[in-house]
């Protein structure tokens, strides 16, 4: 198949990108607010809460192998990947609402509940996720096509970010009121729905076009046998474990570091900042003939609700912002050499945050800014190098196994959250954390700790890594690509005789 034909419409990449604003809804609300759920409104103790969503996760982990194997040798009308859009997209809205109901009994079976209902919401998030992202490589095989969807769908992402962040909070409050546990499970229930639509968008939007190059049937033994022997997909692998660690360890304690180390700030700087977008809202809100958002006097106390979300809505849109540079750093310095001069910043910014008091907000805000800038391209350039960890193995093996390689991709990302949130957890317990209290200093001490050294000394880690033993360089991937292509031009003339 010539590359000419495998140009996207625009309304496939916009459509592509559907698929992970429907996802992230789910992610970016477990990844934000989940930890915090279970200690401050489930009941669960910090402990418990973390080892339940670490064993949850590495059960998923697993699971997410299977599903891409699965998906791989999955046949139907609508292609290997696309088929779960719409198969999963329901079910795995209903089982995020049971994830987020609190019961009304408690003891053992409250945590055996926990238990059952996040493994099932994981299970459903992997079986319609694995294949949604295992379809960015099938799309096309134009490297510039496929690099536009990527793009397109971490602007969903990141877009799902921006909403999550910004009204999760504010609607647990609408909806629950003086029962936050409602509000929970209602705010879930409006997720559900808008995911499910935007599913069907990606579903109805997209199609599969690259077709393996062997006719015959690969086996499992097969397929992981070539995993196994894809040292840039090792590498990569475990550079992704770290990163998401990084990343993972600030994110599920944001909330809790903004709650209890920050706690309620009086800010003359940050009620100007809502002013600012208050005075370009509030005469459109005019438009409809209603009553504009009443401004924030410079004595207003910020609570930690409205300072997490404002911190997480600034991270989620300057994050956004950042992909923009994308094409042009990729273009210039190559996907490797981008992404380590991205992650040095994005470094220094998250240490910067050891050295904030908590009446340093302007700071705090600032280098979230920065950091986040920097930052939010890396996870889709680490995507883009697992597309082409799946074209180097098809070159060297002559088998493709797409589902496979970012199936076992994603298990990365759930082997790092699990391990994130069990170190969150840990951290937590053993400094004598107990919710809904004032916290001692070493509780303090610790929160501070994970939003600065401890993703900093894990991230140093994963630069040496990706710098010295990741070797697919541009050059090498122009040659890998060449030839795939003569291989796939090769194998249609043949059929066509």
């Amino acid at each position: 198949m010539s590359s000419e034909i495998q140009k996207l419409p625009l309304r496939e990449k916009v459509g592509y990108g559907f698929g992970d604003l429907a996802s992230c809804l789910f992610w970016q609300t477990i990844t934000f607010y989940l930890f915090f759920f279970y200690t401050d409104v489930f009941g669960l103790a910090a402990a418990a809460a973390g080892t339940m969503i670490a064993v949850s996760r590495v059960l998923d982990a697993f699971f997410d192998v299977g599903i891409g194997i699965m998906a791989d040798r999955t046949n139907t009308r609508w292609g290997k990947f696309r088929p779960y859009l719409l198969w999963i997209a329901v079910p795995l809205a209903v089982s995020a609402v049971l994830a987020f109901t609190v019961p009304s009994f408690g003891g053992v079976a409250k945590i055996i509940y926990a238990y059952v209902t996040f493994i099932l919401f994981m299970f459903m998030y992997s079986a319609i996720n694995i294949p949604y992202t295992a379809l960015l490589g099938v799309i096309s095989g134009d490297p510039v096509e496929r690099a536009d969807a990527a793009t397109s769908k971490f602007i969903g992402a990141y877009a799902a970010g921006i909403i999550v962040s910004a009204v999760v909070l504010p609607l647990v409050t609408h909806f629950g009121r003086d029962n936050p546990a409602k509000g929970w499970q209602m705010t879930l229930v409006v997720f559900g729905i808008a995911a499910v639509i935007f599913f069907l968008i990606t579903f109805l939007s997209t199609k599969e076009r690259i077709q393996p190059i062997a006719k015959e049937k690969t086996s499992v033994k097969n397929d992981l046998k070539d995993l196994s022997k894809n040292v840039p997909w090792i590498f990569l692998f475990i550079v992704t474990i770290l990163f998401i660690l990084f990343v993972c360890i600030r994110l599920t304690v944001t909330i809790h570091y903004f709650k209890y180390y920050v706690g309620e700030q009086v800010s003359p700087w940050l009620a100007s900042f809502f002013n600012f977008f208050l005075s370009i809202i509030n005469p459109l809100i005019g438009l409809f003939g209603k009553q504009g958002i009443v401004l924030f006097e410079q004595t207003h106390k910020f609570g930690f609700d409205v300072l997490t979300s404002a911190f997480n809505t600034v991270g989620q849109v300057t994050s956004l912002l950042g992909l923009a540079i994308i094409p042009v750093v990729a273009r210039l310095l190559g996907r490797k050499k981008a992404t380590i001069i991205l992650f040095i910043i994005a470094l220094i910014c998250t240490g910067s945050f050891y050295f904030f008091k908590p009446e340093n907000l302007p700071m705090i805000f600032i280098m979230q800014i920065i950091g986040s800038v920097a930052g939010g391209p890396i996870s889709a350039l680490l995507w883009l190098m697992y597309a082409d960890t799946a074209d180097y193995s098809e070159w060297k093996t002559g088998r493709r196994a797409t589902g496979l390689v970012f199936s076992a991709s994603i298990m990365s990302n759930k082997l790092g959250w699990a391990i994130g949130s069990m170190i969150a957890g840990l951290v937590l317990a053993t400094t004598g954390f107990v919710a809904n209290v004032v916290q001692n200093i070493d509780v303090l001490n610790g929160l501070k700790a994970m939003m600065s050294v401890i993703p900093v000394g894990i991230g140093v880690v994963a630069l040496i890594i990706l710098m010295f033993f990741y070797k697919l360089d541009e050059t090498t991937m122009k040659q890998v690509k060449a030839e795939l292509e003569e291989r796939r031009k090769a194998s249609g003339e043949t059929a066509a005789v």
